[in-house]
């Protein structure tokens, strides 16, 4: 632990300059005398080339030797490299497998995949219900893009019973987390008064915010975001519009 402890300071550059090559040969000594959270940094700095030429099966290995040991930060991160066929082959069964490991034991990020794996039917049979379910927990400790596909099912009421009120409420906890998907759903049910009650000004706060966050991949939801914006605009007086710009131009994300 004294080994993997000071691997960490270098790591970090806590106390010590920052060196990753010196971090990398702390956690190595400790990684090989089974130490699994030393394993799993090891793993790490495998995985992002630091410290160690990038090495995605030095990366599998350590992780594994970790995940073994019940380490849930690396079962997730060898399900991710199973899941993207990164120093191993893609293999979707093996993902799900090690994804479940570590959602069992309460890694939101690891609850969240699971989540996706059942949605898309990737090596398990797709099931809506089963896939809310795993949303629903990692939602629950604050991920926000599983508070938006939670939100998104009770929207459109995928497997689970249709509740816009729901639905808007986890669209907006994600929404107020920064996730512009999850705008942009609170935007149009502000707008619709669907699930929450009809308010123009918060309609075009968070279109704007949506269409103002959203990136260059989605483009074509960018640009529905601006036209309902602009929709939305026409609703609304002058002082109003000023108002809504004004909470937009104010507004900043918060951490649950």
């Amino acid at each position: 632990d004294a080994q993997n402890k000071l691997g960490l300071m270098y790591d970090k550059g806590k106390g010590v300059p920052q060196d990753y090559a010196e971090a990398a040969k702390w956690y190595r000594r400790a990684a090989e005398q089974g130490l699994a959270i030393a394993q799993f940094n090891l793993g790490y700095m495998y995985g992002k080339g630091r410290g160690v030429p990038q090495d995605y099966t030095g990366a599998v290995k350590w992780y594994r030797r970790a995940a073994e040991q019940g380490l849930a930060d690396a079962q997730f991160n060898l399900g991710v490299l199973y899941a993207n066929g990164k120093g191993v082959a893609q293999d979707y069964a093996e993902a799900v497998k090690w994804y479940r490991r570590a959602a069992e034991q309460g890694l939101a990020d690891a609850q969240f995949n699971l989540g996706l794996m059942y949605y898309k039917g990737k090596r398990v049979p797709q099931d809506y219900a089963e896939a809310a379910k795993w949303y629903r927990r990692a939602a629950e400790q604050g991920l926000a893009p599983a508070q938006y596909n939670l939100g998104f099912m009770y929207d459109k009421g995928k497997r689970v019973p249709q509740d816009h009120a729901e639905a808007a409420e986890w669209y907006h906890r994600a929404a107020d987390q920064g996730d512009a998907n999850a705008q942009f759903g609170l935007g149009y049910m502000y707008y619709k008064g669907r699930g929450v009650p009809q308010d123009f000004v918060q309609a075009h706060m968070w279109l704007n915010l949506a269409a103002s966050r959203l990136t260059a991949s989605e483009k074509d939801l960018r640009q529905a975001a601006q036209r309902l914006r602009d929709e939305v605009a026409s609703h609304l007086t002058p002082a109003d519009l000023a108002l809504a710009q004004r909470l937009a131009r104010e507004w900043r994300p918060k951490t649950e």
